[in-house]
């Protein structure tokens, strides 16, 4: 018997078919689309759902559940999302909307949380008890497992790291608030870091790797143009560097974790990253003298940690 985990993201729906050994079989996917109707989004991941079991040569039959990570708040209690900026989705009834599409029991949970989970089964961490899982994505999202379980807190809402304020009274956030780390460290806030740099210096190699196009402009542009010495890139490089690490810095100092993973698109940089970004939590830990430290490390499942951990939904 197999379990389907979908990652509902704020760019792409992913779909994946996972045997008992917590391994993907066959995949599908299509772009979100957002914003939208959340009936026409779960049309779609019911689509993707039928076509990555086509793809496994299996059936719905052959399925114990389906298991769901959004961005957002979820109440576990009736299977709401409460709340999800990404999405522009509140108080939507997704359980009951869904398990009408699929006729199959459906959980639900944070897609962090189920990336989380996913990297504490089957990935970097893996036995870890005191585990933090961040993705660098669309947005920032953050799972946070003490003492081996998931911390969701009393409303299911805890761990939305990428909620706490690094710049108080700095850029407004589609959750509400000014400042927040994912408009500051995510692949979106990336983005945008870019173009104002490639904006404000016309003469950046910048411009020649996206053919004078600054909508081409991506995730990788100002690592890519580090590697080339531009200098316009390499300050734009630093100074996110610098806004994820503050981020990373203040999960350690409030959790103490083992290990802190690093995943998302952002993360394939790989050292390149991570080992800057500890350097700067090295010297902004306050656990500075302690005889064993939290690991920083790259996550292990990639994109799969997602479905993995929403396969692995039950409750």
């Amino acid at each position: 018997m197999y379990r389907i985990g979908v990652d509902l993201g704020g760019t792409n729906i992913v779909a994946g078919v996972v045997d008992e050994n917590f391994k993907i079989i066959a995949k599908a996917e299509t772009p979100t689309n957002t914003p939208r109707p959340a009936a026409a989004i779960f049309d779609d991941i019911a689509r993707v759902c039928a076509e990555a079991l086509e793809k496994a040569g299996a059936s719905m039959d052959d399925v114990i559940s389906v298991g769901v990570g959004t961005p957002g708040s979820v109440n576990k209690s009736n299977g709401n999302i409460e709340f999800a900026n990404n999405l522009d989705f509140n108080n939507v009834p997704a359980k009951k909307m869904l398990e009408e599409r699929l006729h199959k029991a459906v959980y639900l949970d944070n897609d962090a949380n189920c990336a989380a989970l996913g990297e504490a089964v089957a990935g970097v961490g893996n036995g870890v008890k005191d585990f933090v899982a961040i993705t660098l994505g669309t947005g920032v999202g953050s799972g946070i497992i003490v003492g081996g379980k998931l911390v969701v807190g009393k409303n299911y809402a805890a761990g939305e790291m990428g909620h706490h304020v690094i710049v108080f009274g700095g850029i407004p956030c589609n959750c509400g608030r000014r400042g927040c780390w994912e408009k500051y460290a995510s692949a979106t806030a990336l983005i945008s870091q870019t173009k104002e740099a490639m904006l404000a210096h016309k003469d950046s190699a910048m411009w020649e790797l996206v053919n004078g196009d600054i909508e081409k402009v991506n995730g990788r542009t100002a690592f890519d143009g580090e590697r080339g010495g531009d200098a316009a890139a390499k300050a734009v490089v630093e100074k996110y560097i610098e806004y994820v690490a503050c981020g990373v810095a203040n999960i350690v100092n409030t959790f103490q974790p083992e290990i802190v993973c690093v995943g998302g698109g952002i993360a394939n940089e790989g050292e390149n990253l991570l080992a800057r970004v500890r350097k700067i939590v090295e010297s902004d830990r306050y656990s500075k003298h302690a005889t064993e430290q939290t690991k920083i490390l790259k996550a292990e499942l990639g994109n799969n940690a997602g479905v993995i951990g929403a396969a692995l939904l039950d409750e």
